[in-house]
């Protein structure tokens, strides 16, 4: 047993703002493995940690296998340092990853103006004079 501090799943579910069911899904997985008494489960410190890493994880979009990696290496003999060099690697790509998408979507808008104001040109067009539909104010650019 761990002596120090304990806490209950719903106390755990409620501090992290996550469900019961979370918490037992990243248990199934293996990422976590709070104390059994019976049926209770007891997370202690450790299991705080790495449930709190889990979700930081999940906020920045790793998948769950690379933040099982840090996890782990949390445990690890070289432990923080390992867990650090890997963690700051793996934000390198993330960060590039997420730059080529904010790129994407910010070249798929101004493509959609584009094709908008495309359209609205030409169904005026259609329309004749008089009938002309003009931009929406909700596209318009400042």
């Amino acid at each position: 047993m761990t002596s120090g501090p304990e806490w209950t799943i719903a106390q755990v579910a409620d501090e992290f703002g996550v469900t019961h069911r979370t918490i037992r899904h990243y248990e199934e997985l293996g990422l976590i493995s709070p104390e059994r008494r019976g049926t209770q489960r007891i997370f202690h410190r450790r299991d705080r940690t790495r449930l709190k890493l889990i979700l930081r994880g999940k906020r920045l979009g790793f998948p769950l296998e690379e933040i099982r990696t840090i996890v782990d290496l949390f445990d690890a003999p070289r432990g923080r340092r390992a867990q650090l060099e890997y963690v700051l690697d793996q934000i390198d790509e993330r960060r590039a990853d997420l730059e080529q998408r904010r790129r994407d979507v910010e070249d798929a808008i101004r493509e959609l103006g584009e094709f908008e104001r495309q359209c609205r040109v030409d169904l005026d067009h259609l329309l004749g004079p008089g009938r002309a539909v003009g931009p929406r104010r909700d596209t318009m650019e400042a």
